[in-house]
């Protein structure tokens, strides 16, 4: 592995001074392109740029040299790590691919059912992305629920048996003891013989914290050694390289490996984290992999990147089990740049992929999450009440966790404790677990506590939530109870349940952003599922003792079913999740496929919406914009809006006290000329002009092809000395005698670069930047350059605009 840098440190520590942003210097002038990256750079055995280099008709005998015109140039093209895309560029590349296949295709048979054959290609690459996350999803489901159960005993009649599949397996299995059976033993029960007595509490209490430390300890130290990429969320990394940045190994091979067995043991480790978030990452990586197997999007950045927004739903898709909701989240939330043809392909890719889930059935329950819930009893309109007030509620969590998880992880890359990442997941697991282990509701998965919670409580439920008093049914047949007075059990749970709610709160600022792969929407719908069925029950006894209120007269007579407790937990988990991710139209969506009912849309809606406003009035960001802000992503967040009165001038370079810009005119300069100016400068590329004098522009030349063409030129073709001319003129002037070959590099030359006026106001300016996707514009005025605007000069405007530090952005 090449990554030494290590995750939710700053960005710069990871980019070693590289950036095209600021045009900073390549290291170095020498190009290896004999790197083993898990992810090589795009195109290096092909590349699509041409270098010409043509010497002409030679006096002296001197016959004429080979013109390279036909051959391909190895790097010409393509990108270096931490730089952005030119997605024009990338379009334009397509569209010539076509339009040779197009004319192609009409020449032989052959070249038709190739061309037949390319427009498949986009559907099979979705067909198999579909199947490889679906696969890894169902194994890592698999794999969690076993670990996690491994921590509290082990199961005699096969160890690679869950607890609940062990017990199914027993034929000595009661219904009303479903959790107790002889195959199934805990730790105590295998050591000291019994599980009964305060020495089994203690030996129980014991192997859950050292398997708990075990699973964590394996998890921070596989992603330490092999891929530092493999931690954390990966959502926020995901949207900036869809906006178009390049982080090579973050989508590799390796990356893929480690997330996805380090994600196991982090979640079986017990922490306050989920798998979901990850997930996405996990079918990024995928869909990134599988991309080298088609030569369109092997060599095209830009179409890869439609793929990659396909794989963001697959993994949404396979989370929750909602193919839908996965799309729209690709939609809403990640993608930058989303055409309609990438919308069908994702539709399809997520149905494939849950599909594949559903064949694998993981929780053996024919359903793709474990959370899964019917609700039977309709809701009232008075009802909205209190789920706007779940909402409000989310809205606030939303806001203070954004604030309080910035603010650790900002503490904790400006302390000694980002030099122990080690040390600090095994803290936060053993504060974790000796904390979790006393109350049943932390003790369990929180994927197990959200099913717990939107439960709706029937008649065969042996759940501490569900034990009222006084249950007398007339009708067995059905699931819906009458409202029932809470009886001692339900008490109990509530006040260990209002612990689980502070102890979630707290624990999860600080685990989210740790080095292990840690997911954010388990452990938010978590904090929002107790919230919602705490104020679930307390309505439901509101309603049952206060009947005769104006409030219920008329819809809740004794007797009837009312209220209905885990459609509260799921309205809270819902306002909850809006209120950290700022989803709303996704989220409803993926919601409505978790239970499978419309009626409950509007309460879902009325939740969202308020969580969105309440956390929007606290706070502008969510928990990923914020954490790409912290670590000084170039990312241009689509959904913020410029409303200032600045001009181009004000942002472009050079400044009025900065040195002229550099320049390369287009037919007067020698190779020792420009090598020495990209010696002396750390531009990424530059604008070629006519003269020094006149200024006017002709086009602009990245620095990487103008090295890479220049070397390539020296060592193929003899001749190409200091002095050789560069030409990037159409044609080549007559040359004195005896002088040596000129270069002619027309061929690596943008000929319509984007050019804006020095009047034109910035907001425009930033618009085009985010629709087109540009990494530089120039400025002139008639005709004539005056300067250059970066996306890193954006967003440095921006943050000064903002009052923000405008050196955090990739400099932090």
């Amino acid at each position: 592995m090449d990554n030494t840098g290590y995750c939710g440190e700053s960005f710069n520590s990871l980019q070693s001074g590289t950036s095209d942003e600021d045009m900073v210097e390549i290291a170095g002038a020498t190009l290896d392109f004999s790197s083993t990256d898990d992810v090589p750079p795009l195109d290096r055995d092909y590349a699509l740029g041409y270098i010409v280099i043509n010497f002409g008709d030679r006096p002296n005998g001197v016959p004429k040299l080979m013109d390279l015109l036909d051959e391909p140039v190895p790097g010409v093209g393509t990108y270096e790590d931490f730089n952005t895309i030119d997605w024009v560029r990338e379009k334009s590349k397509d569209r010539d691919r076509h339009r040779e296949i197009a004319t192609k295709s009409k020449e032989s048979t052959l070249a038709l059912m190739k061309s037949i054959s390319d427009a498949f290609s986009g559907w099979l690459l979705m067909l198999l992305v579909g199947l490889m996350a679906g696969a890894l999803a169902g194994g890592i489901d698999i794999s969690a629920h076993w670990m996690t159960d491994l921590k509290e005993g082990v199961c005699l009649n096969g160890f690679w048996f869950n607890h609940e599949h062990c017990c199914w397996n027993s034929n000595e299995t009661t219904f009303q003891e479903r959790d107790k059976c002889p195959n199934w033993k805990s730790w105590a029960e295998l050591i000291v013989g019994t599980n009964d007595g305060p020495f089994a509490y203690i030996m129980n209490y014991v192997m859950y914290v050292c398997w708990a430390l075990l699973f964590s300890f394996l998890a921070v130290s596989l992603v330490r050694a092999f891929a530092p990429y493999a931690c954390g969320s990966g959502i926020p990394e995901i949207k900036t390289i869809l906006s178009g940045f390049i982080i090579r190994g973050y989508l590799g091979k390796w990356t893929l490996m480690i997330k996805t067995i380090t994600l196991v043991l982090a979640v079986s480790s017990g922490l306050s984290l989920g798998k979901e978030g990850p997930l996405v990452h996990v079918a990024c990586c995928c869909g990134n992999i599988l991309c080298h197997l088609f030569t369109k999007y092997r060599r095209n950045e830009a179409k890869r990147r439609e793929v990659l927004s396909a794989a963001a739903a697959v993994g949404v898709s396979v989370a929750f089990g909602a193919p839908i909701g996965g799309v729209l989240f690709s939609l809403e939330e990640v993608s930058y740049y989303f055409p309609l043809k990438t919308l069908w392909r994702s539709f399809f890719a997520a149905l494939v992929a849950a599909f594949t889930l559903r064949s694998i059935n993981p929780f053996g329950n024919s359903r793709l999450v474990l959370f899964y819930v019917e609700f039977h009893s309709p809701w009232h309109l008075l009802e909205l009440i209190p789920f706007v007030l779940l909402g409000i509620f989310g809205g606030i969590w939303g806001a203070f966790f954004i604030r309080a998880n910035i603010a650790w992880c900002r503490r904790r890359k400006t302390t000694w404790l980002g030099h122990y990442p080690v040390l600090e997941v095994l803290v936060v697991t053993a504060v974790t677990a000796l904390l979790a282990f006393p109350n049943s509701y932390t003790r369990m998965s929180t994927s197990e506590l959200i099913s717990e919670l939107f439960n709706d409580c029937g008649l065969l439920d042996s759940s501490q939530l569900c034990n009222y008093a006084n249950v007398s049914v007339t009708k067995s047949s059905s699931d819906a109870l009458p409202d029932r007075p809470a009886g001692q059990d339900v008490y109990t749970a509530m006040w260990q349940l209002s612990l689980a709610l502070v102890f979630k709160m707290l624990i999860t600022v600080v685990t989210f952003g740790m080095k292990v792969p840690s997911g954010l929407f388990i452990p938010s719908m978590a904090v929002g599922a107790i919230a919602g069925r705490l104020l679930g029950v307390g309505m439901e006894q509101l309603a049952y003792y206060h009947h005769d209120w104006v409030i219920f007269r008329g819809w809740c007579s004794p007797g009837a079913d009312c209220i209905t407790p885990g459609l509260y937990a799921m309205v809270g988990a819902t306002a909850c999740l809006g209120g950290v991710t700022r989803m709303t139209v996704s989220l409803v969506v993926i919601m409505f496929e978790l239970t499978g009912g419309l009626e409950y849309i509007v309460p879902l809606m009325a939740a969202t919406m308020t969580s969105k406003w309440v956390a929007d009035a606290l706070g502008r960001e969510g928990i990923y914009e914020a954490h790409i802000r912290l670590n000084g992503y170039p990312f241009l967040e689509p959904k913020e809006e410029f409303s200032h009165k600045t001009l181009a001038m004000d942002v472009m370079r050079p400044r009025r006290s900065d040195p002229p810009l550099s320049v390369i005119t287009q037919d007067g300069m020698s190779v020792e000329e420009v090598e020495s100016l990209i010696a002396e400068t750390s531009y990424s590329g530059f604008p070629v002009v006519v003269s020094h004098e006149s200024q006017r522009l002709v086009g602009f030349v990245q620095r990487r092809d103008l090295v890479i063409s220049i070397e390539n030129a020296r060592q193929r073709q003899e001749g190409v000395v200091s002095a050789s001319r560069i030409f990037f003129t159409e044609y080549t002037p007559p040359q004195p005698p005896n002088s040596p070959p000129p270069l002619k590099l027309r061929g690596i030359m943008d000929l319509s670069p984007f050019t804006v006026t020095d009047h034109t106001a910035m907001d425009i300016v930033v618009d085009i930047f985010r629709k087109l996707g540009l990494r530089q514009c120039l400025v002139t005025h008639n005709g004539r350059l005056l300067g250059i605007i970066t996306k890193k000069d954006i967003l440095k405007h921006m943050a000064q605009m903002a009052n923000r530090d405008p050196d955090s952005i990739l400099f932090n």
